[in-house]
């Protein structure tokens, strides 16, 4: 349950950057999906049952927030899920290029699913220069705030664990005299 408020909180955190905060910042106009970092590291880091159930609501808070088309953040969210379970058992998961790796090929897939959205609905003639280049540029990000995004997580959830743990402690302590 613990654990499960954390996440809550970790999701609304960077549902809220994504949608509201970044939007408002010149030099960052058009970010990644902030939810593959949160993804990533509950594919990582979480062996429970409820992760596929709670990226399937993640992925459809997303969808009906986004302007993408319906289920892009919910089938990438699963594929993400899905080759990061099976790959953590072949490589070591914690490595640092492990993590770069899968967050790389998560945004490729998800701007290839994008793309291809794009060009069902539109054919190729829709996709301009300028969407490689967004492409390209959410790549870049992606490569720089992914590996440091599942990090930052990671620490936080370290930090929220020990607060919990201690004042659990400190509370059978007061009570028990």
């Amino acid at each position: 349950m613990i654990n499960f408020i954390f996440f809550f909180f970790a999701t609304l955190g960077l549902i809220i950057l994504q949608t509201v905060v970044l939007p408002e910042f010149s030099w960052f106009p058009h970010c990644f999906d902030l939810m593959v970092i949160n993804v990533l590291y509950l594919s990582l880091f979480s062996q429970r049952y409820w992760v596929p159930f709670c990226l399937v609501i993640i992925g459809s808070i997303m969808d009906s927030l986004s302007g993408a088309p319906f289920f892009i953040h919910t089938v990438s969210y699963l594929c993400i899920y899905l080759i990061v379970f099976f790959l953590r058992w072949l490589i070591f998961q914690h490595s640092v290029i492990f993590v770069f790796i899968v967050g790389l090929a998560s945004v490729c897939m998800y701007q290839g699913l994008a793309m291809f959205s794009v060009f069902l609905l539109q054919e190729h003639k829709a996709i301009a220069v300028r969407d490689y280049r967004l492409c390209i540029d959410q790549i870049i990000w992606a490569a720089l705030g992914i590996p440091i995004g599942v990090w930052f997580l990671k620490t936080m959830h370290q930090k929220f664990l020990h607060a919990v743990r201690q004042s659990r402690c400190q509370m059978a302590c007061k009570y028990r005299g």
